[in-house]
């Protein structure tokens, strides 16, 4: 880390994974608020009052991702790959809880897909039908999967996600499309 300028995320994850503190504390405010920008534009859909808040969210993610020690951080887009699979984890399982408390019926959790892309004719598609149908997809292909779990759940750019996916630009691209239209039939046939 040179002394004439901050060090980057990447700096820092590589000193904290080779057991730095400081690098951790340094960290923490840098990737704390990432976090809490992805959980709040996950979040702005839902009904004011919600039970899961964003600082719940970030928190929980936080400290799941700082409690994995023996992942080795790559950069700042393979953290933020991995926030991405655990924020969708819990927001699924969140959701999943939500519906049981409500014996199987009543309404799902809903997270507006309208800042990422709209995979449904719906604004704001049900989060476990939209795991569902990922699940599905990751079994016909699990790159197309993980495309949408990085781009929505992780909020990572095509560029971010070519490079955790150590593919192009263009096969991130259509991948996300094929994806998305694969994710809009699921979901409109499960409505």
């Amino acid at each position: 880390m040179s002394d004439s300028s901050p060090p980057t995320i990447t700096q820092l994850l590589v000193a904290w994974n080779q057991g730095n503190q400081d690098a951790l504390e340094q960290l923490t405010p840098m990737v704390y608020s990432e976090l809490r920008r992805l959980a709040h534009g996950y979040l702005k859909g839902e009904k004011r009052g919600h039970v899961l808040q964003t600082t719940a969210l970030v928190n929980e993610t936080f400290v799941r991702l700082i409690d994995w020690r023996q992942v080795e951080w790559q950069d700042r887009a393979h953290f933020f790959g991995v926030a991405a699979t655990l924020m969708r984890h819990i927001l699924v399982q969140f959701a999943r809880e939500q519906q049981a408390e409500k014996r199987g019926g009543g309404q799902a959790i809903r997270v507006s897909l309208s800042e990422a892309v709209a995979f449904s004719a719906r604004q704001d598609p049900d989060l476990v039908a939209l795991d569902d149908a990922l699940t599905a997809l990751e079994k016909l292909d699990p790159r197309q999967a993980r495309t949408v779990e990085l781009r929505f759940f992780g909020g990572l750019s095509l560029e971010e996600a070519a490079e955790v996916l150590q593919v192009s630009i263009t096969t991130v691209r259509r991948d996300w499309r094929m994806a998305q239209a694969w994710l809009h039939q699921q979901i409109s046939a499960t409505e």
